[in-house]
């Protein structure tokens, strides 16, 4: 049996590192940020019977990372009755966030048409979210199932954003920004955005401007609100493997860089 190299049992340490964490349901708590705990008060303060409306706008790529936001929120809003109107603007998002709405609905037991409906993917952005402004069911005819938009009682009382308590844009790219010009800017809409890690900094500047109420971000962001919500998921197993990789990774490097010390002061040319 050939022996494992050095770099093969780096491969499976790091491997176990980020596994186990989740094979093994371990979620420590994590103590929610600020900026995580504004969105989540901003959700909280819905009364039932509200409607937000909520825009898939990343693509696949990036799901993985989305998917722990986009469900803690779906949960959080279904807790609280409040109704969510789903679309999306990127076409990778569509049906992904079909999947995740209609998952979070039928796990909280809610009425397709009456608490949730989801109108699938328009093409062209900018006209999209403009359109909105107007008549939702001009710019969605139907939903993303076939059914005539108008039918669904959801959308006999939602006609266009003054229906709407806030916009929440789950995105990995500047798809927020897009939304601040053509929907928070000439009609006053409240908007939320959950993002990518990565993005988070880009839009610092539209919280302290006000254009944008709130965000959460990363998996960081969804383990924070998961805590909030006291229902520990995807996001908090998904930190914990990420913090124990880390860790990991850098006792591998301490532990080679003190095997090579010890390698080098040994050698017989080490003395010439």
């Amino acid at each position: 049996m050939t022996k494992p190299s050095g770099r093969q049992i780096v491969f499976l340490v790091v491997a176990l590192a980020v596994t186990l964490p989740v094979l093994l349901q371990l979620h420590p708590a994590n103590e929610p940020s600020d900026e995580t705990r504004n969105f989540f008060a901003a959700i909280d303060s819905l009364p039932a019977g509200a409607t937000i409306l909520v825009s898939f706008d990343f693509e696949a790529s990036a799901y993985a990372e989305i998917k722990p936001l986009g469900d803690a929120l779906v949960r959080h809003a279904f807790a609280r009755n409040v109704r969510i109107l789903g679309l999306s603007l990127f076409a990778e998002g569509t049906a992904l966030g079909a999947q995740l709405l209609q998952s979070a609905a039928d796990e909280a037991g809610k009425t397709y048409g009456v608490d949730y409906a989801f109108l699938g993917f328009r093409p062209q952005f900018r006209s999209a979210i403009l359109a909105l402004a107007d008549t939702i069911t001009k710019e969605f005819p139907s939903d993303y199932y076939g059914r005539r938009s108008a039918g669904l009682p959801l959308l006999r009382e939602v006609v266009n954003y003054d229906n709407l308590a806030f916009v929440v844009s789950l995105a990995d790219g500047s798809m927020p920004t897009y939304w601040v010009e053509h929907a928070v800017l000439p009609y006053k809409v409240r908007l939320l955005t959950m993002l990518t890690a990565t993005m988070a900094t880009s839009f610092s500047p539209y919280i302290s401007s006000g254009q944008i109420v709130a965000l959460a971000s990363g998996l960081k962001g969804a383990a924070e609100y998961e805590t909030l919500l006291k229902q520990p998921a995807a996001g908090a197993r998904g930190m914990f493997a990420l913090s124990v990789a880390q860790i990991v990774i850098v006792l591998i490097i301490v532990a080679g860089n003190v095997a090579d010390r010890r390698r080098r002061s040994t050698s017989p040319e080490a003395g010439n």
